[in-house]
């Protein structure tokens, strides 16, 4: 079976719109599906039908041997741009705490300004340590999204959201700091 080759770039920029939709949604939502539940659920389903398309465009690419430049640069970018749309929205909502969300978008902006800086000279695929961030956030940001506070009750929810989100905090400044250190070494191996 074959593929078209912008089939995987394709994928990554559907991204970018569907994380527009999914951040009008969410607002429209209210906090933890007030006023709206429905508009909550389908805030929380279009994230995580449009982070898994994350997976979907990079297994693609490796299967078919189709991995581009334009994919290693645009799909960290609507990854990040979909993530920051659900941190930023969490936080409007009153649903996390500003600190973490601006401690959070400060690596992620960073490392992504950083990537289209250099991307003239080489570009910078995405580190394993930054895919397991990414993986990580999604599944914490898809668990803060769904409003299973009404099965499971509003204080375990709140719990598993504070734990999930703090360990997404540790692996997100962990992995910017191995980014840097990652990028220091390059530059002083081509010096």
């Amino acid at each position: 079976m074959t593929i078209p080759r912008q089939l995987p770039n394709a994928i990554t920029i559907a991204r970018i719109p569907l994380a527009v939709i999914f951040f009008v949604v969410l607002l429209l939502g209210g906090t933890y599906g007030v006023p709206s539940p429905g508009l909550r659920w389908t805030a929380a389903i279009l994230f995580i039908v449009a982070i898994s398309t994350d997976w979907v465009d990079g297994y693609l690419a490796r299967k078919y041997d189709i991995v581009s430049d334009f994919g290693k640069l645009w799909d960290p970018i609507a990854d990040k741009l979909l993530t920051g749309a659900g941190f930023i929205g969490l936080a409007i909502l009153g649903e996390l705490q500003w600190w973490i969300v601006l401690i959070i978008l400060v690596r992620e902006w960073g490392i992504t300004v950083h990537r289209l800086v250099v991307a003239k000279e080489h570009v910078v695929a995405a580190a394993w340590m930054g895919k397991i961030k990414t993986a990580f956030q999604g599944v914490a940001l898809g668990w803060a999204l769904l409003p299973l506070h009404e099965l499971i009750g509003l204080g375990p929810w709140t719990l598993v959201t504070g734990v999930l989100m703090i360990i997404v905090l540790i692996l997100t400044v962990v992995s910017g700091i191995d980014y840097i250190v990652a990028q220091v070494r390059g530059s002083r191996q081509k010096a």
